[in-house]
């Protein structure tokens, strides 16, 4: 009475260049934000842990709270940095933000 009755489509069994078309614009932005963030973000990260494996001793490096000191021993997951103040302090190898280039701490 009140309830119209619904009918359903008959499914197309042919495959067509709409359906196709219609996912295009979606697999497009996923291309576009790989390219603009996933892939900058993994080479950043690629060369932040490259950069963490090559420090040797007498490196000046910043750490992520700050600090800036010159590298005095090297272990496997921490390092002991020498501070200006003559303070020795260990820190984990993922606190390491940036190395300096040589001579920077002397001109402080």
């Amino acid at each position: 009475m009140f309830i119209s009755n619904a009918y359903a489509q008959a499914a197309s069994s042919t495959f067509s260049m709409d359906n196709i078309g219609g996912f295009l614009p979606i697999v497009l932005m996923f291309v576009v934000l790989y390219f603009l963030m996933i892939r900058p973000q993994q080479k950043k990260q690629k060369e932040q842990r490259e950069m963490v494996q090559a420090l040797s001793e007498g490196d000046e490096i910043v750490t992520s709270g700050g600090l800036m000191g010159t590298v005095s021993q090297v272990a496997e997951n921490h390092i002991a940095m020498k501070m200006a103040s003559g303070a020795e302090v260990y820190v984990q190898k993922t606190a390491v933000v940036a190395q300096l280039p040589k001579g920077t701490l002397e001109a402080l």
